[in-house]
């Protein structure tokens, strides 16, 4: 019985040894650790891109708000979302605005 517990603990040493050897290999290789992989956090303005690529048209800021709620579950403030996609909008930079509130995706040239 005392052998026993001396064995479980020379290999539990071994196994925690071997883990760690094993995630040190993945790092030095590039892979992350599968069990530690975290999703990537997406800004507002990607969860909004992320929604107009989905529908394929312009949307109303409104709509916008309620699919990202729905798909990202994060709450969008209708205020701070406008203010910045009119800043990108003036800038000519990833999004267009073809009717009041209504925002597209600009294509690689710059159009809606």
């Amino acid at each position: 019985m005392e052998d026993d517990k001396v064995r479980d603990t020379i290999l539990d040493a071994f196994i925690s040894s071997t883990e760690a050897q094993l995630r040190a290999l993945r790092r030095l290789k590039g892979k992350k650790d599968p069990g530690k992989v975290r999703p990537r956090r997406m800004s507002n303005l990607d969860m909004v891109e992320d929604i107009l690529i989905e529908s394929g048209s312009p949307l109303h800021v409104q709509e916008i708000i309620r699919r990202v709620q729905r798909r990202h579950g994060a709450q969008l403030d209708r205020e701070s979302i406008v203010s910045s996609l009119a800043k990108k909008v003036h800038r000519g930079q990833r999004f267009g605005r073809p009717a009041p509130n209504t925002f597209a995706l600009l294509d690689k040239e710059g159009e809606q």
